[in-house]
């Protein structure tokens, strides 16, 4: 098959997961390359992301890895093939390439915990706040900019209201609740909105209000989505607006899923969250 000259996240995941087997074997890529029968060029395009790769040779790889995890194996597996063509691929060419990647990587997350100082989840934005906060970037978005990004987390929080969603969980900083974009109307649309989510059975909410002594944090929003086994999950960062970074090394997961569980030390719980919400909705 032709190599991928612009592989998305998936692809690049599944090649950095290979390199991790291949280096904790002890393997170089010449080794690796003559005892799987390819060639060195092969094997580094795989774990670029720029190759192709059956779920045969995955195995095959795994196997001379000396890998025993059935449950990453089988996973690894499942993400070869070509590029699928899910709805953020008609995204491409019109927003970053991070932005459509993220969206991918939702849809195939197996829960959701995210963490945010200053914006609404964008998960768990309205309409309305979600034009306003795109309104407000500097420097300023044109109209249609504005509309493809709008038209993309929309569709993005299907995965919400899909058959089987994810279980996600949300703890927002007061700060963020206060924030007021699109002025008084918008927020208090916005708050309404989050306490109908909070009622889903698999939408968690936690408010962390001003004044709490302890609040461990990074000082930036971040999302941490669980893959269909620990070794996959990815932390991301900043995704607003459009930049974003992601995070897969066990140290940096490691580092989040601590900052997380300390935050939900700190924060409210779901009933006094809503409580505290309802409050906000009468000031607003």
């Amino acid at each position: 098959m032709p190599p991928t000259n612009n592989p998305n996240l998936r692809q690049r995941r599944l090649g950095i997961e290979l390199r991790k087997l291949r280096e904790r074997a002890g393997f170089t890529v010449t080794q690796a390359a003559t005892h799987l029968g390819v060639n060195q060029g092969r094997v580094s395009m795989i774990e670029t992301g720029r190759s192709s790769v059956s779920a045969d040779l995955v195995r095959g790889m795994a196997s001379a890895y000396d890998c025993s995890d059935e449950a990453l194996i089988v996973t690894l597996a499942a993400m070869t093939g070509r590029r699928s063509r899910g709805w953020w691929e008609e995204y491409r060419e019109h927003l970053p390439a991070a932005l459509v990647d993220l969206a991918e990587l939702e849809h195939h997350a197996t829960a959701l915990r995210v963490a945010l100082v200053i914006h609404i989840p964008a998960l768990l934005q309205t309409t309305d706040h979600a034009r306003a906060l795109f309104r407000a970037v500097v420097p300023p978005m044109r109209q249609y900019e504005i509309e493809h990004r709008l038209t993309h987390r929309i569709k993005r929080q299907g995965i919400l209201h899909r058959e089987s969603p994810p279980p996600y969980s949300a703890i927002i900083h007061e700060s963020a609740l206060r924030m007021g974009f699109g002025g008084p109307v918008v927020t208090r649309g916005q708050l309404t909105h989050l306490l109908g989510m909070g009622e889903m059975p698999h939408v968690t909410i936690r408010v962390i209000p001003f004044g709490t002594g302890y609040f461990p944090s990074t000082g930036q929003s971040f999302d941490y989505v669980a893959g269909a086994v620990p070794q996959l999950d990815t932390v991301q960062l900043d995704t607003h607006h459009g930049g974003c970074g992601f995070l897969d090394a066990e140290a940096q997961l490691t580092k989040y899923r601590a900052v997380l569980d300390h935050m939900t030390s700190c924060a409210l719980g779901p009933a006094e969250s809503r409580d505290f919400i309802h409050n906000l909705i009468r000031e607003a």
